[in-house]
């Protein structure tokens, strides 16, 4: 028994599995196509809502300090990611990765877990923030949805009762889910084309800001750069900016879902480190800039606001009107794409996992003419929509980025792993300063882990769980790998 679970796939065969493979799945995914899909993920929430938050709450314009943090610690895991999706070009990512170095149940908790982040991410961000900003936008135009169909069905209050809100289902949330679906179904090709036209819309708006923001900055807002502990960790001080790394790192979620689309690049052996790495250092780049201009803008202490660029362009009162539609539009338009990529690998962890047997075959069916996994891709339509519609905003985006800082922690460490147990593996890319940086960038993910509150380990343990009923119940009975 326990040799079945902890028994693990060949690398060579998954290689010549994948050369020989006839599953439909279409290799249209540029080097071009992957940077803009890392960047469609990651700029989004993090750009237009959490910076504000983070340095109101924890660790005010040091925030800057947290979000070279967070991107040190994600840059050594995509360095890590990047030589696993060269070495292993499936569809899968990380989970694919971890069934050759660690076995079955690890493999199917680090899915489980990915899971976790891209439902609950496309949840959150439909919830929270796309339909904030659509609200918003059509208020400006003069339309106003009825309250029945403008929030959650269902709220969690803080002595955990679940309380009916009155209303009947969030409609924004639900409609964009709805058309991001549409253009997944449609196809890899479509789904990248629409993704780099939106990649370019909110680009240029972010530069725009920081551009025309540099020019009202005022030096006393950035002044004390690290503002004093209140005497609570995580509160300011350097407490506080370790606090907001942690949070920030919401901010960075996505170049891993790269990862799980390497079955539909065209060259992914030279494309996906390139998509992964370029990606994740051009969104480094802008969340520190937006940081030192929203703060130095606005006093860190006004920013905890669910839209704080907005705030900072109408602090400066004519000066950037102009810019405000602008920003709601650039906003919209990059929250839809964090969408679409998540849910994009959403899909593709459903198809990989159930190419294995731990989940229904129909998940790895894939179209005859789209060349995508399309019942995959309509189960997590609908699941994402369900949840998006129902549930309130602070139950979804908590678990988030503690289930990636995991993921992450365990690519760092199967590197390590697999550098020892398989020496002479054809790697195309190689992280540098092996076994170093790859431990380094697993202590840093931990160390973030253990910054997040306690509440937050309860949920993630109690989502293991379910993972494993599943698992013991139905996944190990049906494992392709347990057959042979």
């Amino acid at each position: 028994m326990i040799d079945r679970l902890f028994k693990k796939k060949d690398i060579s065969s998954i290689l010549n599995e994948s050369k020989n493979s006839n599953d439909g799945l279409k290799r249209s995914l540029s080097a071009t196509n992957l940077v803009t899909l890392g960047i469609g993920a990651i700029v989004g929430t993090g750009i237009f809502v959490i910076t504000g938050q983070a340095a109101a709450m924890y660790a005010g314009p040091a925030l800057t300090i947290s979000f070279v943090i967070s991107a040190l610690g994600c840059i050594m895991a995509g360095l890590c990611y990047a030589e696993f999706a060269a070495m292993i070009p499936v569809s899968g990512g990380v989970y694919s990765y971890s069934y050759t170095t660690m076995g079955e149940v690890l493999a199917w908790f680090v899915g489980w877990i990915l899971i976790l982040e891209y439902l609950f991410a496309c949840s959150s961000v439909a919830v929270g923030w796309w339909s904030g900003y659509m609200l918003s936008l059509l208020k400006d135009w003069g339309i106003m949805l009825p309250e029945q169909i403008a929030g959650a069905t269902f709220d969690h209050l803080k002595d955990d009762s679940w309380v009916w809100t009155g209303r009947i289902i969030n409609f924004p949330a639900v409609f964009i889910v709805a058309v991001v679906s549409s253009f997944l179904i449609g196809g890899i090709k479509q789904s990248a084309f629409v993704n780099n036209i939106i990649v370019v819309i909110k680009v240029v708006v972010i530069l725009l800001f920081i551009g025309f923001g540099l020019s009202y900055i005022d030096l006393g807002n950035l002044t004390p750069y690290i503002p004093e502990n209140t005497g609570e960790f995580g509160h300011f001080g350097w407490s506080g900016i370790l606090r907001g790394a942690g949070v920030v790192f919401y901010a960075y979620l996505g170049f891993d879902a790269l990862s799980t689309a390497a079955g539909e690049a065209k060259n992914p052996q030279k494309d996906m480190p390139k998509g992964i790495l370029i990606s994740l250092l051009i969104c480094a780049v802008l969340y520190i800039a937006v940081t030192t201009v929203l703060t130095g803008i606005v006093n860190y202490t006004e920013l905890n606001v669910d839209a704080p660029i907005a705030l900072a362009i109408d602090s400066t009162g004519s000066g950037l009107a102009w810019l405000s539609p602008f920003i709601k539009l650039g906003a919209i338009a990059g929250l839809s794409s964090v969408i679409l990529v998540m849910m994009l690998g959403q899909s593709r962890i459903y198809y990989a996992i159930s190419k294995d047997g731990l989940l229904p075959k129909t998940f790895s069916k894939v179209h005859d003419k789209h060349g995508i996994p399309h019942n995959a891709t309509i189960f997590a339509s609908i699941v994402t929509g369900l949840i998006a519609g129902l549930f309130p905003l602070h139950v979804l985006s908590e678990l988030v980025s503690i289930g990636t800082l995991m993921a992450f922690t365990i690519v760092c460490i199967s590197i390590v792993v697999l550098r020892k147990t398989q020496p002479d593996l054809k790697r195309p890319f190689k992280t540098p300063f092996s076994p170093v940086l790859p431990l380094l960038g697993a202590a840093i993910c931990i160390l973030q882990m253990l910054s997040l509150p306690w509440n937050t380990w309860v949920r993630l343990i109690g989502w293991s769980v379910l993972g494993f009923i599943i698992y013991f119940t139905y996944g190990i009975k049906h494992s392709e790998l347990n057959k042979k």
